[in-house]
């Protein structure tokens, strides 16, 4: 493959918890073996978000911060760059102004991660602008409703890529008008995940996830299409029970009925800021985990998109069993042990005791799986080559 010259845009420091850092790692990463150069630029209006403060805030230090030490631990350091557009002057830190505006008009490739970036007037001079979706069926029901803002987004974009394999396929009940969607799934850089040591006794079953999200609810043809997992995890708010042992939740619920409930039915909640700041710790609470036990949207369920969760193919790529809410992606992959999808309780309960009747069989295929289907080299060869780049 001929070397190419490749930005990789996202949120990474925008948003800078560890889930959100991983994902584009490993994009970066995955880029650099196949033996592109590649760069990382964050050019937004969007004020950057604190975590260790907490806060929303004009103040980037952080961000910059995060992305210096990210680029040293990764491989591109004096490769990155972030611009402030929220303020008058526009700083840019890293690379100059000069460089950014040269890299967007001969870049081979501008990746847009979970379709994340504004299209200003600098990015516009590239027509290799490439819209990586990670969240399906908003854009898609928008644009079925003749939405203009998302019509003439998605139309300034040299291809579509989406995490929801089913779409475009019989079952995937939207049509998609004059948009043509190729399917890519979450690159994974396994050797960062896979490990030879097992989970330590006691370990559980575990996932991390944001409780309180909004703003994506969507209507459809006289339904409603919910986006927060928190109603799905209520769901199977059981699921430990039956399975007879308990599960752990990494996330943070302010209303006391509901905490009360989860204990109650066999949950441990734990606070997830520590695995949230640090993408190291993360990792490591991935790795000392059982497995993952978790739900998907009521968005991507219903709608049958086949989307899979990066942070479930992390869990894979460690070694970790994944039990997991069916969208669709078995059409795919799974069902042969490592990765089980569920509709049911029942079938949550007999997921948890395949596994347990073989433990280290369902750990080597979780890992077989994710290098099959996740290997971030196969999967971002693939994309650059629908891409025709």
């Amino acid at each position: 493959m001929k070397r190419k010259r490749i930005v990789v845009m996202g949120f990474m420091v925008n948003c800078p918890i560890a889930g959100v850092v991983w994902q584009h790692i490993h994009y970066i990463v995955g880029l650099q073996r196949l033996g592109h150069e590649v760069y990382y630029i964050e050019d937004s209006a969007r004020l950057p978000y604190d975590p260790v403060a907490q806060e929303i805030t004009n103040d980037y230090s952080y961000a910059i911060q995060k992305l210096a030490e990210l680029a040293r631990q990764f491989g591109f350091e004096e490769r990155w760059a972030f611009c402030a557009r929220y303020l008058p002057e526009e700083p840019c830190i890293g690379l100059s102004r000069e460089k950014i505006s040269d890299l967007y008009r001969t870049a081979d490739a501008i990746l847009n991660i979970c379709g994340s970036q504004e299209l200003n007037d600098d990015l516009l001079q590239s027509e290799r602008i490439i819209y990586v979706e990670s969240d399906p069926g908003v854009e898609q029901i928008l644009v079925d409703k003749a939405d203009p803002k998302p019509i003439e987004y998605l139309s300034r974009h040299h291809t579509l890529f989406t995490f929801g394999e089913n779409i475009g396929r019989p079952g995937f009940p939207v049509p998609l008008h004059q948009f043509k969607w190729f399917p890519t799934r979450q690159p994974v850089v396994t050797d960062f995940w896979k490990t030879a040591t097992p989970p330590p006794a006691g370990a559980l079953f575990t996932s991390v996830a944001n409780w309180n999200t909004n703003g994506k609810d969507i209507e459809w043809r006289g339904d409603k299409f919910l986006w927060s997992k928190s109603l799905e995890f209520l769901r199977f708010i059981e699921a430990p029970k039956h399975a007879g042992e308990n599960f752990e939740l990494a996330t943070t619920i302010r209303d006391a009925e509901i905490n009360e409930r989860f204990a109650l039915n066999q949950w441990r909640l734990t606070n997830p800021d520590q695995q949230s700041i640090h993408h190291d710790r993360y990792l490591s609470y991935l790795q000392n985990s059982k497995g993952e036990f978790t739900v998907a949207k009521d968005q991507y369920v219903r709608l049958n998109t086949g989307w899979f969760s990066d942070r479930s193919a992390c869990y894979l790529a460690a070694g970790r069993p994944v039990i997991t809410q069916e969208t669709g992606f078995t059409q795919h992959y799974g069902g042969h042990g490592g990765l089980f999808a569920f509709r049911t309780m029942e079938e949550i309960a007999e997921a948890v005791r395949e596994i347990n009747a073989d433990y280290a069989k369902h750990s080597r295929v979780a890992f077989e799986v994710a290098a099959e289907y996740f290997e971030a080299t196969k999967v971002l060869a693939a994309l650059l080559d629908r891409a025709g780049i």
